[in-house]
């Protein structure tokens, strides 16, 4: 979970009329003789033209407004690690696939704006999801997620359910020099000196601890560990209800040492 390196049975119908169980679903109560496995898979939403479109545009679009990477490396390291920590918490390939599908599409809304991307790709994915033939109580899972991940209009998102608080933990423990498209330094911003001076990152889950460890290795040179807090402080705050969300406790080491 590194960053430098987290079919549905048909419905028996026993008479003429249809008949609708008007209870709300919660997406963490399907157990084993539900269904245990998406209803599409991460795959044929990662080779679909469409969101591959959407995420290159999406990341070009913030690129010219001078944001850090978004593009394929960003979102598909967040799908990869998103499923790792439902894997590594024993979650079902249901919720794996999920959470694997929300974390590549998380950042399609960024091709409309940045400001409240989090909706407008929660309402993107529904379009493209259906069309690709996903089931709805799938669908919406990964609308929830998407919709929840966002920080970006001032408020911090809101995990609310297993597959969204696996996202969040995914995009916000994303911070490596990799993502810094300027090569220059003296034109670093802020978040261009803290992500660059990030030199490893390192998501942890030890279920027998009940613990998600962020490991970070900085280059103090270019920025302090009270820099990275005063900076990232509204992620660790959305990473830390995630992680409770999903009955773990969550902490940062920052070269080695122990900081929350």
């Amino acid at each position: 979970m590194s960053p430098d390196h987290a079919d549905i049975p048909a419905a028996d119908v026993s008479s003429a009329e249809p008949k609708y169980d008007a209870t709300p679903i919660d997406p963490d109560s399907v157990t084993d003789e539900v269904r245990t496995r998406a209803s599409l898979s991460f795959e044929a939403v990662k080779g679909d033209p469409e969101v591959r479109e959407l995420i290159s545009s999406a990341n070009r679009n913030l690129g010219v407004l001078g944001f850090t990477e978004h593009g394929f490396r960003h979102v598909g390291l967040v799908a990869n690690i998103a499923n790792n920590v439902m894997a590594r918490l024993h979650y079902d390939e249901r919720h794996q696939e999920l959470s694997q599908i929300a974390g590549y599409m998380h950042d399609v809304g960024n091709v409309i704006s940045r400001h409240g991307h989090a909706s407008t790709g929660a309402l993107l994915s529904h379009t493209i999801l259906t069309r690709m033939g996903m089931n709805s109580e799938d669908v919406i899972v990964v609308m929830s997620a998407i919709g929840s991940h966002g920080d970006d209009s001032g408020r911090l998102g809101e995990p609310v359910h297993s597959v969204a608080a696996a996202l969040i933990l995914a995009d916000k423990s994303d911070v490596h020099r990799s993502r810094v498209r300027i090569t220059d330094p003296a034109d670093f911003d802020e978040h261009d000196q803290m992500n660059y001076a990030t030199t490893s990152s390192f998501l942890r889950v030890d279920h027998e601890t009940a613990t998600v460890t962020l490991e970070l290795q900085i280059d103090t040179s270019m920025a302090s560990v009270m820099k990275y807090f005063e900076l990232f402080l509204p992620r660790m705050q959305m990473c830390r209800r995630a992680a409770n969300l999903l009955d773990q406790t969550f902490r940062i080491t920052i070269n080695d040492v122990v900081v929350l």
